[in-house]
């Protein structure tokens, strides 16, 4: 009887978080964010960013991202993983042991935590990214 009583009070909790959370999703509104109209603050010279959701400084957050023409930022790495959308431009990626890549508007980069690259923009057009990561935003140089 108690094993009984213990299973039905577990799948009423269960029941009950998962109705709480669909309710919790459903409360959200939509967000519209336009990047050409976001607020952007500097994150380092040459590379600004605007929040689309979350905290930057504490993580997790999006947002858009954006490094003028010609940007170009020494061996660094990122303490959490980075998902990058291009929209404009070009984002330009060079692995520590790997070669350059050009990620351009429509592609799609995955960075993990961790990984010591350079990056830039393309030279005439910058780049205008949106990004994501489920830790805070820092750029630790390499020395």
């Amino acid at each position: 009887m108690q094993r009984y009583l213990r299973e039905v009070t577990l799948i009423g909790a269960l029941g009950l978080g998962a109705f709480l959370g669909v309710a919790a999703a459903q409360g959200q509104k939509a967000v519209h964010v336009d990047s050409a109209k976001a607020t952007y603050k500097e994150l380092a010279p040459g590379a600004s960013g605007a929040v689309v959701w979350g905290d930057m400084d504490k993580g997790p957050y999006a947002a858009f991202t954006k490094f003028v023409p010609g940007a170009s930022f020494p061996l660094h790495m990122h303490t959490s993983d980075l998902r990058i959308v291009v929209l404009k431009g070009a984002y330009v990626y060079k692995p520590e042991k790997g070669p350059e890549q050009r990620v351009s508007a429509g592609q799609y980069l995955f960075i993990t935590g961790g990984d010591r690259h350079v990056s830039g923009a393309d030279a005439k057009e910058g780049a205008l990214f949106y990004q994501e990561s489920p830790g805070k935003f820092d750029l630790n140089p390499v020395q």
